[in-house]
């Protein structure tokens, strides 16, 4: 490791540890800020109502034997005798999102459906992006009212061009 600290060698660093700088500290920062923006700055129609718990997790799906994780789940207001989960998103900071990402959530939101814990009747699918979403994805969205996708500007309160 003696080359770091020769001098010249800082873009060839920045090279080699970029991918997982981004993969541990630029997207999961990414997904905190997501959750964040869900329970304190999204608009409750666009959740589907006031959420009461934000956060992730991890999906068993038995019959494939696999898991699936959770970026963000929102939770609303319990006022039955199951809560209601608003949303479930995927957060992405360093990809442009399409239908496969869409497609992911579905299913999932299914694999939740079966497990009876939580009413899903009304849960919106969440693409959080930092780079963006390709036509697919943006068709998805204009045609079916639980796919909400949310950008940079989204976010951060900004106008969109």
């Amino acid at each position: 490791m003696r080359f770091l600290e020769r001098p010249g060698n800082a873009a060839r660093v920045w090279e080699a540890s970029r991918r997982r700088f981004v993969a541990n500290v630029l997207g999961p920062h990414f997904e905190q800020v997501c959750r964040e923006w869900a329970l304190h700055h999204a608009d409750p129609d666009l959740l589907g109502g006031l959420p009461t718990h934000v956060g992730h997790g991890v999906v068993n799906d038995p019959p494939t034997r696999t898991s699936h994780e959770v970026d963000v789940a929102v939770v609303g207001v319990a006022d039955g005798t199951k809560p209601p989960l608003l949303a479930i998103g995927e957060a992405k900071w360093n990809d442009t999102m399409g239908i496969a990402h869409i497609d992911r959530l579905r299913h999932i939101r299914d694999v939740i459906t079966r497990t009876a814990r939580y009413d899903t009747s009304r849960t919106k699918l969440l693409c959080f992006s930092g780079t963006g979403f390709n036509d697919k994805a943006r068709q998805a969205a204009d045609t079916s009212p639980d796919v909400q996708l949310v950008d940079l500007p989204e976010l951060y309160g900004m106008p969109h061009p």
